[in-house]
């Protein structure tokens, strides 16, 4: 049984198409990233999931519940922190947290106290006084304390420092390695590769990629910095098999590639060399391709 499935789920507003013919299944025990800028139908399809809108057409599902029919069942097992989160102003962060356990018919207090420590949270303060940072730990700290199957986050690591970014990725690692099942949507595209087992690509609505991040990485461009005592061609590269692209600057050739590096290696070596330097596409990089090659295509078209 799949942790979240989707077949065929489209939302549109009049003629705005948010999210299209969205097909997608994320298993038990993985963290998924969802990426996408703004706009994309990210938060659409959040919300669909959610039940807070209802699909135009198509389905989806949550531990092999109806989002739509059974979305009160779905609740009792699930985490969700939204991208903007609203709060009570006159409560705690004790209160506020109370307020929703009281809502699940309880849950262990022991754990919300784990919690708070683990993300150093000062449940005294009245929510008005809070920074962004601190609202944000109130938002993940009732999204976990019921020890959910299926986390949903919605840019969780908005106004987290770098430390307490660490114990989120952490505590999502633990939900995994736990059976549990992370679906993540967020900007942060390195926080996405450093934990994500596999991602999904949204571009206006349409999940255009869904891979592995190892395997998505695999398949990115390589770049090839080389500095040479004096100017180079770019025709000496341009016209080698698998280069993609070469761009000039002064002594400075960069060059991206796919498969082996062995022939621009070669041509390089015909030059005399003062530096040279390579490394893999990251995932923000790969993400990226997916747009400009949509602004290619937009452009060709009449």
């Amino acid at each position: 049984m799949a942790a979240i499935e989707t077949s065929g789920l489209t939302k549109t507003f009049g003629d705005v198409v948010a999210v299209s013919d969205l097909n997608l299944v994320v298993e038990p025990g993985e963290i998924f990233g969802f990426l996408g800028p703004n706009g994309s139908g990210k938060t659409t399809t959040i919300r669909a999931l959610l039940a807070y809108l209802r699909p135009t057409a198509g389905s989806a599902a949550i531990l092999g519940l109806d989002c739509q029919r059974d979305s009160v069942a779905i609740r009792r097992r699930i985490g969700y922190v939204p991208a903007e989160y609203g709060m009570y102003e006159k409560l705690t962060g004790a209160q506020v947290l109370r307020y929703f356990a009281n809502l699940r018919g309880g849950v262990d207090e022991s754990y919300v106290a784990e919690l708070a420590d683990r993300f150093q949270a000062d449940l005294d303060k009245r929510t008005r006084d809070y920074s962004s940072g601190n609202r944000q730990k109130i938002a993940l700290i009732q999204a976990l304390m019921n020890r959910p199957e299926v986390l949903i986050l919605d840019e969780p690591s908005t106004g987290l420092d770098p430390l307490m970014q660490q114990v989120l990725q952490e505590s999502l690692e633990g939900i995994r390695d736990e059976g549990g099942t992370v679906f993540l949507s967020s900007h942060t595209l390195s926080e996405v590769q450093r934990i994500a087992d596999r991602v999904g690509i949204l571009r206006t609505g349409e999940l255009v990629a869904t891979e592995r991040v190892d395997e998505l990485l695999k398949k990115a461009l390589h770049r090839l910095d080389i500095e040479f005592a004096q100017p180079v061609p770019e025709a000496d590269f341009s016209a080698i098999p698998h280069v993609r692209s070469v761009e000039t600057r002064g002594l400075l050739v960069s060059i991206s590639f796919d498969g082996h590096i062995a022939d621009i290696l070669r041509v390089a070596m015909s030059h005399e060399i003062v530096t040279l330097n390579s490394r893999d596409a990251d995932l923000e990089e790969v993400f990226l391709t997916y747009y400009r090659d949509q602004g290619t295509a937009a452009g060709a078209q009449p």
